[in-house]
């Protein structure tokens, strides 16, 4: 979120690649949290967890949100096609902080969720937390203002 929130402060458009793409945000807290439940729960032992928060979301959700969030959503969402995508990151690779690589453009090609049937952050006694509950306290310094604004408004 905050990647794209940046860029979203600097692009007159927000590049869509592979925007139909499935993603499943976790909040770190959660995360955090069923790491200690896993050291602590003697059962957790030796199991695989995949973990994943309520919500599912494309990759052009994602974007659009994050432009709603920032109070940017004049900005408009640019479909980047594949071969372009594919040219772009063989070219971004290599300049610092690399913006896109073939590795990222690969994994965007596939969903990005917790297997059904696999234990998860439930079965770690964590309540999965909705990502808009702490997406905008993240965001609100993008937008226009910065923090003061958020706390003005």
């Amino acid at each position: 979120f905050n990647r794209f929130a940046r860029l979203a402060m600097i692009s007159p458009v927000m590049p869509v690649i592979e925007g139909a793409t499935r993603f499943q945000p976790v909040y770190v807290g959660d995360v955090a949290d069923a790491v200690i439940s896993a050291i602590e729960l003697p059962s957790a032992c030796g199991n695989t967890y995949e973990l994943g928060g309520p919500d599912i979301l494309t990759f052009r959700e994602i974007l659009t949100y994050v432009l709603r969030e920032t109070h940017r959503h004049h900005r408009a969402l640019v479909t980047v096609p594949r071969w372009l995508a594919s040219l772009q990151a063989a070219i971004l690779q290599y300049l610092p902080g690399k913006p896109l690589t073939p590795d990222q453009l690969q994994m965007l090609r596939h969903d990005n969720l917790a297997h059904e049937g696999m234990p998860g952050l439930v079965e770690l006694g964590v309540t999965p937390t909705p990502f808009r509950l702490v997406v905008p306290e993240y965001l609100d310094r993008y937008r226009p203002g910065g923090r003061r604004a958020a706390s003005l408004s």
